[in-house]
């Protein structure tokens, strides 16, 4: 993409995510309530080098409300977490009251990071990388602020393949039908969803097959020791999330920045 083009985007996610700021923090609080809390604690901790907790440098990018940054520094991790969206961060900031000593928080570009190279241990992220409009820059950048031996975390899923695969049009559709079928809440209603569709158009992962392109892409830009789980949902969605997304099951990558 252009770099006019890449802006114009950028400003456009920036204003949708702008209005998605109290039902994505209603949607972490829920988790915070719920078995993700510690599912994803335990998860991150099994993928976290060896290290004491207060040496570690983590760097969450996308951080929405501050999900990531809150169970960590409940637990004595100190975290460095970015989002493009103001209206985010301040909601993160506010849900991480009493946690200040333990995460800082930037507005930042995930495509642009403003930190010197080598500079952390560990980066994470959730839910951000199908949403970028240049997701190898990001990837380069996240290399190259990641000390060497560091380690990359990835959650993600083939969100809105929908719009380019008619079987995953109608896997979509069941999903939708489940959820009504049992009373839960369906995560779609309180998305915009025309005009969420409208960006998944222009970014290009929605057309993408992953995770294997980011491992394509992580080979060709040095990563080492890449690997998946396809299954990782399992371990960190509730009864509630599975079937709301049974169609587009969430995957991890890890991998390394060689030495």
């Amino acid at each position: 993409m252009q770099d006019e083009v890449v802006m114009d985007l950028l400003k456009e996610i920036q204003a949708y995510w702008s209005t998605r700021t109290e039902g994505y923090s209603e949607v972490n609080q829920k988790e915070l309530e719920g078995m993700q809390r510690g599912a994803w604690l335990k998860v991150l901790e099994e993928q976290f080098p060896s290290c004491e907790k207060d040496q570690l440098r983590i760097l969450d990018i996308g951080t929405g409300p501050g999900f990531f940054p809150r169970i960590l520094a409940e637990q004595g991790y100190h975290v460095t977490a970015v989002d493009y969206t103001y209206e985010m961060l301040e909601k993160a900031r506010e849900n991480t009251k009493g946690l200040e000593e333990f995460i800082t928080f930037f507005q930042m570009d995930a495509q642009n990071l403003d930190f010197p190279d080598q500079s952390f241990d560990v980066v994470i992220s959730r839910n951000l990388t199908w949403n970028l409009p240049d997701p190898r820059r990001a990837y380069e950048e996240w290399y190259r602020v990641l000390d060497k031996g560091g380690k990359l975390l990835n959650f993600d899923a083939n969100w809105y393949s929908y719009l380019y695969d008619e079987e995953q049009r109608k896997a979509y559709e069941q999903d939708r039908q489940n959820v009504e079928e049992q009373n839960l809440d369906d995560h779609y209603l309180c998305t915009d969803i025309d005009r969420m569709e409208k960006i998944a158009y222009q970014v290009p992962l929605s057309a993408a097959s992953r995770p294997q392109w980011d491992v394509k892409v992580l080979r060709e830009i040095g990563f080492e020791q890449i690997k998946t789980d396809t299954q990782i949902w399992k371990q960190v969605w509730s009864e509630e999330e599975r079937l709301n997304y049974q169609s587009t099951p969430m995957f991890m990558i890890a991998a390394v920045r060689g030495k």
